[in-house]
């Protein structure tokens, strides 16, 4: 039988009282900033008080038609005030979130009704066919709340947060473990995984993010969201929350570059989260040099390592602002940092390093193990392998992807690298990205690296393509920049001098855009299904 000292030590902060707190230490300080489009727009202001008022009605509500602690709360909204504040009701009530991205199809909204268990929904305006969905295939849904034009049977939002007034809610008592966000991972095969954040865990992640990412971070600083809440957005809006800075939202569900850039201007932005194919299209739009941007001074990008080229090029445009992090959504984005001051323009630099997506995170370890779980040298490419109390508790309900995940006392990211002699971590690719050709391991980014330093190149990705010489060969996929055209013949000559030529792709195929996930990432499984539709997945 445990001590009672042991069964205490189990218990953590919820994380839903960081918002509590901010609400009644700077209760009229902004905590949303609602955009409605244009330098002159009449944004709407919304106090960290309204916030937390609103978050408190709307966990009574919940509460009192029987929604418990430790039950699923499927949300499928675009971003606004209400999926910010479905998140804190759901952390305080000791529910699990499960946000969507708001992109995907109805059956796929489906598979994560059904596999998460979720017994309630929330849905956007618009989205009607996809609770029908759920519904279908989802046994346990037992609540559907509408932000808009409830249907019969179906809960009003507005009605839920309007029924309990201002009378404020008590945050439910929580172990370490306890899950409080279902962090939905798309992976390279089959269905996506739901994975376990914690509530002790993201205590952890929000201090750390704060401590490696953030430094000096307060509620006088500003957030521009550019990306959907769901997923790293929405980690990177807690983290904001929890010192009470507030967050800007764009007036629409995509990003306009215009409209980003003013409201910097606006109100003084000085931190934002994206991925690299949002900062290249932001430091490329010409409407970045009409704005002042001089506030800036963290624009954090996550979810791949920026190509080189675009790097430089953000660089000269916003100054050394660019902080990268590598992680999954299994540990949070909390592996690595390359702060600002280790990105230089000059490859040269003594600070500079290049290629590296930097140093472990505080409290974070880093191993390259080989396939028996062996730790390598330094330089060595093997499988990235982590441990440390940003780790996630697991997938839920799939004890064949934890086996897997969780081998040699490590979890295991699926990606490919080594570490330098100081222990800066460098990517190579996805192990599932890596193909074999005439017995050699060639990993598709070194290409990409080498190619995007055409001066015609805007995007490339590279796959590996059966081969009967070979086995597998690269396929390069080329969107060239804007009113420019270059041939396969100029790109080979490109690559003479950079790359070994076992390595050079046997084909280019031109596309005018590349196809990008709701995050803005380039998913090379949506690049081989078009391929294949087309008839292009060859040599």
């Amino acid at each position: 039988m445990k001590s009672t000292s042991e069964t205490m030590l189990k218990k953590v902060m919820n994380l839903g009282r960081l918002l509590s707190d901010v609400a009644r230490r700077i209760p009229d300080e902004p905590g949303l900033i609602l955009s409605k489009g244009g330098a002159d727009g009449d944004d709407k202001i919304v106090t960290w008080k309204q916030i937390n008022d609103r978050v408190d009605a709307l966990a009574h509500a919940l509460q009192q038609r029987g929604i418990k602690k430790g039950d699923k709360f499927l949300v499928h909204s675009r971003n606004n005030q209400q999926i910010v504040e479905t998140a804190w009701a759901a952390f305080k009530l000791g529910v699990v979130w499960v946000p969507t991205n708001f992109r995907i199809t109805p059956p796929e909204a489906a598979y994560l009704g059904q596999s998460s268990g979720a017994s309630v929904m929330m849905y956007d305006a618009g989205f009607a066919n996809y609770v029908d969905a759920v519904k279908a295939a989802s046994p346990t849904l037992e609540h559907v709340i509408a932000l808009q034009d409830a249907r019969p049977g179906e809960l009003s939002y507005d009605a839920l947060v309007a029924e309990a007034g201002q009378q404020a809610f008590d945050e439910v008592e929580v172990d370490f473990e306890d899950p409080l966000w279902f962090f939905y991972t798309s992976g390279t095969t089959g269905h996506p995984k739901a994975g376990m954040l914690s509530h002790g865990q993201m205590a952890f992640v929000v201090t750390n993010h704060i401590a490696d990412l953030m430094p000096g971070l307060t509620h006088a600083s500003r957030s521009l969201v550019v990306a959907p809440l769901s997923h790293g957005a929405g980690i990177h809006s807690v983290i904001n929350t929890a010192r009470g800075a507030a967050s800007i939202l764009l007036s629409g569900e995509r990003l306009v570059t215009e409209e980003a850039w003013q409201l910097v201007e606006k109100y003084r932005v000085d931190n934002m989260f994206t991925v690299p194919t949002i900062v290249k299209i932001l430091t490329e739009d010409e409407s970045v040099d009409r704005y002042d941007h001089s506030s800036l001074k963290y624009v954090i990008y996550a979810g791949a390592p920026m190509y080189r080229a675009d790097q430089v090029f953000a660089l000269k445009k916003l100054g050394k602002v660019l902080v990268q992090y590598y992680g999954l959504g299994e540990v949070t984005g909390n592996i690595t940092v390359l702060p600002p001051y280790m990105h230089q323009e000059d490859d040269k630099h003594p600070q500079a390093r290049v290629g590296s997506c930097g140093m472990p995170r505080t409290g974070m370890e880093i191993a390259i193990l080989n396939d028996d779980g062996k730790k390598l040298a330094p330089f060595e490419t093997g499988e990235i392998c982590v441990r440390g109390l940003a780790v996630f508790m697991g997938y839920h309900n799939n004890p064949e992807a934890n086996a897997k995940a969780f081998k040699h006392d490590w979890f295991h990211t699926g990606d490919l690298g080594h570490v330098d002699k100081e222990g800066f971590l460098y990517i190579t690719g996805r192990s599932s990205d890596m193909y074999i050709s005439g017995g050699s391991n060639v990993y598709p980014r070194e290409i990409e690296e080498a190619l995007l330093t055409h001066p015609a190149v805007s995007e490339v990705a590279v796959l590996g393509v059966p081969d009967p010489k070979w086995g597998e060969s690269g396929l390069a996929v080329i969107v060239p920049k804007a009113g420019q055209s270059v041939s396969a013949e100029a790109l080979l000559a490109h690559l003479e001098e950079r790359i070994g030529k076992y390595k050079w792709p046997r084909r280019f195929v031109f596309w005018e855009t590349m196809p990008k996930s709701g995050y803005g990432k380039i998913v090379k499984k949506q690049i081989k299904s078009l391929l294949e539709e087309k008839g292009e997945y060859r040599l």
